[in-house]
């Protein structure tokens, strides 16, 4: 018998810590997935130059509130854009 199939073909996926997730959770979390930015679409949004954001992500001598909030993977930059417009907001309430 088989055992791949039964596992295989559990209606809900398993979540790291081997609870159930549901598949509409899964869903919107997949769609937030596709909803990253990159560096290049941060810099137009914001009409700013590319080097501009990638100064804003780094940490040396800039207090972590002034930050651009980001999102490292591997070697890429990645943007939440709710987080982006949380940003804007702190930025223009400081002005």
């Amino acid at each position: 018998m088989n055992t791949w199939s039964s596992e295989a073909e559990s209606s809900e996926p398993v979540g790291r810590d081997n609870t159930l997730v549901r598949r509409d959770q899964q869903e919107r979390s997949d769609a937030d997935l596709h909803e990253l930015l990159t560096v290049a679409e941060v810099a137009a949004l914001l009409k700013v130059s590319r080097s501009w954001v990638y100064e804003r992500t780094r940490s040396r001598g800039m207090p972590r509130s002034e930050r651009l909030p980001h999102i490292k993977i591997g070697k890429y930059v990645r943007f939440d854009p709710r987080a982006v417009r949380a940003f804007i907001e702190r930025q223009c309430r400081t002005t």
